[in-house]
């Protein structure tokens, strides 16, 4: 089975889907003008809440629809993710993940803007936004396959299989085998139990209370990560300007890659993982953060767009670039032979001996939890969109039994499912947001003009 979930990852994460999403981020970017960079401080002073209206439609403020989608993209990917990237592909591995997000940044720009330029009504009516729609919407019903493809994967890569399993593994290695406790099918489904708990309580409770909970949970844990890491890059400041510029030399050279080639050897193979495990991380191009940001309360699209591209770079360029350092500065990436959270929590460990893996296990904790939350409401949505409002909490008992299974599952079979789940979700949101792009560019033109 294992075998089985990496073919198919490995097929559908071919050329094409990586022309797709990196050619098509390029296309927006110039089809924009890079508007994204333009008009970073605007987007700042909307996040802030300087132009909400309680009146607009929509659900929730831009700060929760930022949150919200933060909650589920600021999880594994930025831990165990960015471990993975480094541990197969070395310090160069980092920069194409770069390279992700600043194509990315464009792309959830466009595919934001445009889950609130054509948000659908759902079968009771609700105002709802999201890729699914924005096809249905702007394309018009014939293309209506395309966005049930959408909605059938983004049920499955919804579902927290890799948060869950990486949690696991961290509570695993950071505190019961520590402390002398058996790990094995027993600890991990008492953990499962524990967790279904948790999140039963908040994802019953609906959109409100998880974009309540993550917009208290974001921020905290993403200033504690952010302190932690710094305090690491301190104690280790001689290494740090050396592997910084390794990271530059590494992407080009791939001399530290321990995978197997692709279109035509090493260094293909290095941009193909980076822009796998940046993808992974910022979910830029994905679809999952139209729906969070689908919901916010506004009439100006654009505006949405801009507070939507903040994502990725909070996410990769400033959160994964402080765990690569971490891991990178430490040396553990060259002297263990751990993977995914495992080696995150080494790197934390180097540097504070006694509580640095208990501290991280608090961020890990956070992180998955949130993701938990965000995740759950994108799946009830894909499964709505297919078989009606009323029925979305069906969707719910799916992913509490998806909780159960990933505590016991290996870590590369999860990780492979959600990558392929997530290419086959890219497909038809970037292929939609190609052909919606110039409707966009002139809301741009007449949002500028209005706040001129």
């Amino acid at each position: 089975m294992e075998d089985l979930i990496k073919n198919f990852s490995d097929f559908v994460w071919g050329l094409p889907l990586l022309i797709l999403l990196i050619g098509g981020g390029a296309y927006l970017l110039v089809l924009s003008k890079f508007l994204p960079f333009r008009y970073l401080g605007h987007a700042i002073e909307v996040l802030r809440g300087k132009y909400d209206d309680p009146d607009d439609p929509g659900q929730i403020s831009h700060f929760k629809a930022l949150t919200t989608a933060l909650s589920s993209t600021l999880g594994m990917g930025n831990i165990a993710g960015v471990a993975v990237a480094i541990s197969i592909g070395g310090p160069g591995a980092m920069f194409w993940m770069w390279v992700s997000a600043i194509m990315g940044m464009s792309t959830k720009f466009f595919t934001c803007t445009l889950a609130v330029m054509y948000r659908g009504k759902d079968s009771v009516g609700e105002l709802q936004g999201g890729p699914m729609y924005f096809i249905v919407e702007g394309l018009g019903k014939s293309w209506k396959p395309l966005a049930v493809m959408f909605s059938v994967f983004g049920m499955i890569g919804a579902l927290p299989v890799v948060n869950v399993n990486q949690l696991t593994q961290a509570v695993n290695d950071i505190i019961l085998i520590p402390n002398g406790f058996e790990v094995g099918l027993k600890s991990n489904l008492i953990l499962a139990g524990v967790l279904v708990l948790i999140t039963s309580v908040i994802i019953l409770g609906g959109l409100n209370r998880i974009s309540n909970t993550a917009s208290k949970l974001v921020p905290s844990m993403v200033l504690l990560y952010f302190g932690l890491v710094v305090f690491i890059l301190i104690s280790n400041y001689n290494q740090v300007p050396k592997y910084l510029l390794m990271i530059f030399t590494d992407a080009f050279a791939a001399e530290n890659f321990n995978g197997d080639p692709f279109f035509g050897g090493m260094i293909g193979a290095l941009v193909l993982l980076g822009i796998r495990r940046g993808a992974f991380s910022n979910e830029a191009g994905i679809g999952t953060a139209p729906m969070a940001h689908g919901a916010a309360k506004t009439d100006e699209p654009v505006r949405e767009g801009l507070v939507a591209m903040l994502g990725p770079a909070i996410d990769t360029l400033v959160v994964c670039t402080l765990t690569a350092l971490a891991i990178l500065v430490t040396g553990v990436w060259e002297t263990t032979s751990d993977n995914g959270v495992s080696l995150t929590a080494s790197a934390f460990s180097h540097v504070m001996p006694i509580y640095g893996s208990y501290l991280l296990m608090v961020c890990v904790f956070i992180f998955s939890v949130s993701s938990l939350f965000s995740y759950s409401y994108y799946g009830a949505k894909c499964l709505s969109f297919i078989i009606g409002a009323n029925k979305k909490h069906y969707y719910n008992y799916i992913y509490i039994l998806s909780i159960i299974v990933a505590a016991v599952s290996p870590f590369s079979a999860m990780l492979n499912l959600i990558d392929g789940v997530f290419a086959l979700m890219a497909i038809p949101t970037i292929f939609a947001t190609i052909i919606l792009a110039p409707k966009v560019v002139v809301e741009i033109k007449s949002y500028l003009k209005r706040m001129s």
